[in-house]
């Protein structure tokens, strides 16, 4: 899992809800809803939400969060966060952004 993810349908800041097409590392494809895209320091993160075969977000709460950069041409990349201590970090904050969206919401 340290290969670098390809997106085959980046994100366009048009859409409402945001659509990314993941290439896998086993040879699969993966269509993503983007959940949010965040920073920690001078370091972006994205969580994504796999949608299940019928195109409805997953029902398991399985969300996928990567490192998250684009060239200077604006090409998106995606790298798997590999450290487990920078992990615990970016998750805690993406779970205080949901709380914190939960919180608005009332």
């Amino acid at each position: 899992m340290s290969q670098n993810k390809n997106l085959t349908n980046p994100p366009s800041e048009d859409d409402e809800d945001m659509f990314v097409t993941l290439d896998l590392d086993d040879g699969t494809t993966a269509e993503c809803r983007i959940l949010t895209i965040f920073d920690i320091g001078e370091q972006d993160y994205i969580a994504l939400l796999p949608l299940d075969e019928n195109g409805n977000d997953n029902a398991d709460g399985t969300v996928y969060i990567y490192r998250y950069s684009e060239n200077e041409a604006g090409d998106p990349s995606l790298e798997n966060i590999l450290d487990d201590e920078e992990y615990e970090i970016v998750s805690d904050r993406f779970d205080e952004i949901l709380d914190e969206a939960e919180f608005e919401e009332r």
